[in-house]
């Protein structure tokens, strides 16, 4: 029953282009971070149309009443503003897979279909910049977010933003309401990197702590994405139907 929860309710999704800035200049006004970030995650979804992508849940749980691990591959299809799942594979403790992995990809397809309600934006989150760094050559804006309202598919943390293209590279956070009675803590960490003219994720690790002691570590690993038009997809699928 405690590994029946589910693990990440933040809809993990958006997409960033690279750049590169100077660490020496002054940080702007975190008002005006926020703004183009926002005006930038617009123009960018609003070109990122379509894709497909592997992904690797793996989900290890040591404690109360006893250890547990599963695995599943998925096939992911993104075809704005949709998401879809296809299971390739699983293996392992059947209650994880049924009660955690599906809810995840049941969450993530509601909250695709809420992005006004899960979006980086004012009306949804309150923002500080609390300092700017420098990773692998590109500066990054360093801020804090706090959810204005405790509503699923939001998070308090810490994001990432790139100085030049103002989109989020990675997060640390936790979700703004915990989705289960028996989870007393969780604590996410999302990754992003370039994929032709968008970033996209490619590692999250989600680190929970129950009530009674037990400790689930869930990691998920994003590849192999394609890029291509719904149309061609589609054209692909006939060509390939039996009987051609």
């Amino acid at each position: 029953m405690l590994i029946s929860m589910s693990l990440l309710l933040v809809a993990m999704s958006g997409s960033v282009a690279s750049g590169q800035g100077s660490n020496q200049a002054p940080a702007p006004p975190v008002s005006e971070v926020v703004q183009k970030m926002v005006e930038h995650n617009e123009a960018r979804a609003s070109r990122l149309r379509y894709y497909t992508s592997q992904r690797h849940y793996h989900l290890e749980y040591h404690g109360f009443p006893k250890s547990a691990d599963a695995t599943m591959d998925v096939e992911a299809t993104y075809d704005a503003p949709s998401k879809n799942f296809r299971v390739v594979s699983e293996s392992g403790s059947r209650k994880i897979i049924d009660h955690v992995f599906k809810k995840l990809l049941k969450a993530e397809q509601d909250a695709a279909g809420e992005k006004r309600e899960s979006a980086l934006t004012p009306a949804n989150y309150d923002f500080a910049l609390l300092d700017t760094t420098t990773e692998d050559g590109r500066r990054l804006f360093v801020l804090k977010v706090d959810p204005r309202q405790p509503r699923k598919y939001l998070f308090r943390g810490r994001i990432w933003v790139d100085a030049d293209d103002y989109a989020v590279a990675r997060l640390e956070a936790q979700p703004a309401q915990s989705p289960s009675f028996w989870i007393r803590d969780t604590e996410i960490r999302h990754q992003y990197s370039k994929m032709g003219d968008f970033w996209l994720p490619t590692q999250n690790t989600t680190v929970t702590k129950v009530r009674l002691g037990g400790t689930a570590t869930l990691t998920i690993e994003y590849a192999q994405y394609q890029f291509q038009s719904a149309t061609s997809q589609s054209a692909n699928s006939a060509n390939l139907a039996p009987g051609r």
